[in-house]
């Protein structure tokens, strides 16, 4: 499962500029022990899906492999259906809802899709039903990746996008469970201070079994002085 370790804004105009910029802000935290030698995966939503930033991710030497949404264009999509992809489709019941996800990827190599390295495409599809209202949305998202088959299945890659979208929760939980917005702490890093100890909080009760946040606070609520220690492993 996904943890939110750190957190950076993405200064300016979201430009590609701003995101490269994030990134390796992003980068330098990680212990060198983790970058020396390894491959690093960068993952964005369409916003970061921009030649400039993509090819930065892909220069030679940087040791990163990326995977960003994109708008795929007609020329891709009519090729697409010329091919069969592989696929993978998940189920999974919880939170009130009833949620199918559909993964299908296709190699684009020779298909004219001009991003550097790009080896495949994928297309999610998901589809969640409210258990109580019984009402059903759908959600379609593509995403390019440098990563060849051998490095990165269907399954694989329907997984790093849980996992994004896991990431993006944590902001919908940390306004709704402890009322993110609505804090009146603005100055200097103030927010960003709260906003770190927050994820730490949702990461320790998910880490510790509880799929609900909010369940897991009133539970710990129970023996303030105590379940917040036996949780983080200082007894």
């Amino acid at each position: 499962m996904a943890r939110t370790i750190g957190a950076l804004a993405v200064a300016g105009g979201n430009t590609a500029a701003d995101h490269i910029t994030t990134a390796q802000l992003a980068l330098a935290q990680l212990p060198k022990k983790y970058r020396r030698g390894r491959q690093t995966l960068i993952r964005t939503d369409s916003a970061g899906g921009t030649h400039e930033f993509v090819a930065w991710l892909a220069k030679r030497g940087r040791w990163l492999s990326y995977s960003v949404g994109m708008t795929i264009t007609d020329a891709i999509h009519q090729a697409a259906l010329q091919v069969p992809p592989a696929a993978r489709y998940d189920r999974e019941t919880g939170h009130g809802r009833r949620e199918t996800r559909s993964v299908r990827v296709l190699t684009v190599t020779g298909l004219g899709l001009d991003f550097p390295h790009v080896t495949q495409a994928v297309k999610i599809h998901r589809y969640r039903t409210d258990a109580k209202s019984g009402k059903t949305t759908r959600q379609t998202v593509h995403a390019i990746t440098d990563m060849a088959t051998h490095q990165a299945s269907p399954q694989h890659l329907g997984q790093l996008a849980r996992g994004h979208w896991g990431i993006e929760s944590v902001h919908h939980v940390r306004d709704t469970t402890f009322a993110e917005d609505a804090s009146q702490i603005r100055t200097g890093h103030g927010p960003a201070n709260m906003a770190t100890l927050r994820n730490l909080a949702v990461n320790t009760l998910r880490d510790a079994g509880h799929r609900s946040i909010a369940a897991g606070l009133r539970q710990a609520s129970y023996q303030p002085f105590t379940h917040p220690l036996d949780l983080l492993g200082l007894t």
